[in-house]
């Protein structure tokens, strides 16, 4: 059975930077697409970036576009969301989560898609 742990998350100054990853255990990420999600205080669950199963699509919600890079390993082990120039408005739990889908060309962020999840990491951004 599928596990997921999310690491990397913590306090990080406006226009830093973090490296989240989302490890697996029980099967390999390779048969699934992969989503990350983020929920601040307050507000609805967000769906932030999703990679599909074959590793040749990716999406970004828009407020991420262009800071945020999810990628994942060959070994199919850990798939990783890379932030960049990160604002106050990123403070959120983030949480991945999967989705199984050999072979899939695409991927959503709707997280009713998803029926494996993280427990999410906290991730501040504040100066």
């Amino acid at each position: 059975q599928l596990t997921l742990v999310e690491s990397g998350g913590g306090l990080v100054q406006p226009g830093g930077s973090l490296r989240l990853s989302c490890e697996a255990s029980g099967s390999a990420l390779g048969y699934y697409n992969i989503a990350w999600f983020r929920q601040a205080p307050g507000k609805d669950r967000e769906g932030v970036s999703c990679i599909a199963s074959s590793g040749e699509w990716r999406h970004y919600t828009d407020s991420v576009k262009g800071r945020f890079t999810i990628s994942r390993d060959s070994a199919g082990k850990t798939v990783d969301l890379r932030m960049d120039s990160l604002k106050p408005e990123d403070t959120a739990v983030y949480s991945c989560a999967a989705d199984w889908s050999p072979q899939s060309i695409m991927c959503t962020v709707v997280d009713g898609r998803y029926h494996t999840w993280g427990q999410g990491i906290q991730v501040t951004v504040s100066s």
